[in-house]
C-alpha cells in the first residue's frame, strides 16, 4: 500500500534531503489523501521526486517527522532495528553497562528516532514519548526495550508543554513492571546520587552533565563555592568531594532540596555543604547587595527558550544571571555556566555571556567549552540536537 503523499513547497527540500528530522507545516503545500495523526507519509519534493518518509501529526507544527530517506517502510522492524542501534552504542561503544549506573539508551533525534528518548537506571527505564506519532507506536517500542534491556520496570515520563503541543494524551505512570516508591540509588564513578524516577525533573536526573560535573571537580579544592539552580546536587556534590572548601546548593524547589541533602549525606559532605531554597535571581541579588563573594559558582538553570520566539528573552535572561554571578565572584574565581536551551546556539550563549562580564565589569576568559554527555549524541543534520552549552571561565 502507498502511503499518502506529502509534497515540499518548492525551494524547500534542502535540509530534509540532508537528513534533518523536523518538517514543519509551513514547508508543506498539502498531503493527499489526508492521513491520520501517526500514519506513515512519503515526502517528494515540488516535482515529485522522492525526498524521504516520516510520520504524520496534523496536530503539530512539526508536520511530519522524518526517520529514514530510503523510500522503504517505517514498519515495526525498522523501528526496532534503530532501537538496538542506539542500545549497542551505549553498552560496546562508550561502555556504559554498568548495571549500578544510569545513561540515556536512546536520544531522539540524535539517534535517529525523534520523539522517543529512554533513559536507564539501573535495571528500570524511564521513557519519555514527545511524538504524537511514536506513541501511536508505544507497545511496540516497550517491547523491544524490555527484550533488550531485561528491564524490571518501565516508567512513562512526559514533558512539559510537550503534550499540548503534539496533541498527546499521556500520563505519568508505571508502565510495565515494577519499581521502587521512594528514590533509587545510582553510581557516577566514585559518587552515588539519589534519583527521584517518578517525580524528579527530566526523567529523574541530568545525566547530560555527567562529564561536565568531573570538569568542574578538577577546579574545585580549596575553594567556597555556590551551586545555583542545583536541582538534586550533582555539581556541588561533586566539587564538594573534590576538595571545596564549602558549597551551598542553591534551588526553587523544596522536593531538589531533599534529594540534595540526601546526595550530600550519601556521599559523606554534608558538613561541607548547606542549602537555600530561593530562585536564582533573587538569591544571587541579595547576596550581591550583602557584598558575600564565592570562588566558584555553578549556573545550571533550566531551559530558558522553549520556542524560536523565545530566544531573544532568554538570552536577556542569560546575560542578567550571568552578570550577577560575576558580581558575586572572587577575583581569579571560576564560572561554571550552562545553558540547556536548544534554541539557543552555543556562540549567542557566549556572547551572552560576554555581554554579562562586561556589565560586571569582569575579564573573563573561557578554559573549557563542552556540551552533552557522549550518551546524548548530536545529529549532524540536526543541530538543534547539540542542546547543552557548558563554559568553564576564569573571571580577573
Amino acid at each position: 500500500m502507498i502511503p499518502p503523499i506529502a509534497r515540499l513547497a518548492g525551494g524547500r527540500d534542502g535540509p530534509f534531503r540532508a537528513g534533518h528530522p523536523w518538517l514543519f507545516s509551513g514547508a508543506l503545500t498539502g498531503v493527499t489523501p489526508t492521513p491520520g495523526d501517526g500514519d506513515e507519509v512519503r515526502v517528494v519534493d515540488a516535482a515529485g521526486a522522492f525526498v524521504a518518509r516520516g510520520l504524520y501529526n496534523g496536530r503539530s507544527q512539526i508536520r511530519v517527522r522524518l526517520y529514514r530517506w530510503d523510500d522503504a517502510p517505517l514498519d515495526a522492524d525498522f523501528f526496532a532495528a534503530r532501537v538496538r542501534e542506539a542500545i549497542d552504542l551505549r553498552r560496546h561503544g562508550l561502555g556504559l553497562d554498568d548495571p549500578g549506573g544510569a545513561c540515556r539508551l536512546v536520544f531522539s533525534e540524535g539517534d535517529g528516532l525523534s520523539g522517543l528518548t529512554v533513559d536507564r537506571y539501573g535495571p528500570f527505564l524511564a521513557v519519555q514519548l514527545t511524538s504524537a506519532a511514536l506513541a501511536t507506536r508505544q507497545e511496540a517500542l516497550l517491547d523491544v526495550l524490555e527484550s533488550e534491556t531485561s528491564a524490571k520496570g518501565v516508567l512513562l515520563r512526559t514533558e512539559k508543554g510537550v503534550l499540548e503541543q503534539e496533541g498527546l494524551e499521556l500520563t505519568d505512570g508505571l508502565v510495565r513492571g515494577s519499581m521502587p516508591e521512594g528514590p533509587f540509588q545510582i553510581e557516577e564513578g566514585n559518587l552515588r546520587f539519589a534519583v527521584d524516577l517518578r517525580t524528579g525533573q527530566k526523567t529523574g536526573f541530568y545525566l547530560d552533565q555527567r562529564r561536565n560535573r568531573s570538569r568542574a571537580a578538577a577546579y574545585a579544592d580549596g575553594r567556597t563555592v555556590a551551586d545555583v539552580c542545583c536541582y538534586s546536587g550533582g555539581f556541588g556534590v561533586a566539587v564538594a568531594r573534590a576538595g571545596a572548601r564549602s558549597v551551598i546548593g542553591v534551588d526553587v524547589s523544596a522536593r531538589a532540596l531533599e534529594l540534595a541533602r540526601a546526595n550530600a549525606e550519601l556521599n559523606g559532605v554534608s558538613p561541607t555543604m548547606r542549602f537555600e531554597r530561593s530562585d536564582a535571581f533573587g538569591w544571587l541579588e541579595a547576596e550581591a547587595r550583602a557584598g558575600r563573594r564565592y570562588g566558584m559558582i555553578v549556573l545550571d538553570p533550566p531551559r530558558l527558550a522553549r520556542t524560536r520566539r523565545g530566544v531573544p528573552q532568554a538570552l536577556r535572561a542569560y546575560e542578567r544571571l550571568n552578570a550577577l554571578a560575576l558580581s558575586c565572584l572572587e577575583p581569579a574565581g571560576i564560572l561554571v555556566t550552562c545553558s540547556c536551551s536548544g534554541r539557543v546556539a552555543p556562540e549567542d550563549f557566549q556572547d551572552a555571556v560576554a555581554r554579562a562580564a562586561a556589565r560586571a565589569g569582569r575579564r573573563v576568559r573561557v578554559l573549557e567549552r563542552a556540551g552533552q554527555a557522549a550518551d546524548h549524541p548530536v545529529s549532524t543534520a540536526c543541530p538543534e540536537s547539540a542542546y547543552l552549552k557548558c563554559l568553564i571561565c576564569h573571571a580577573a
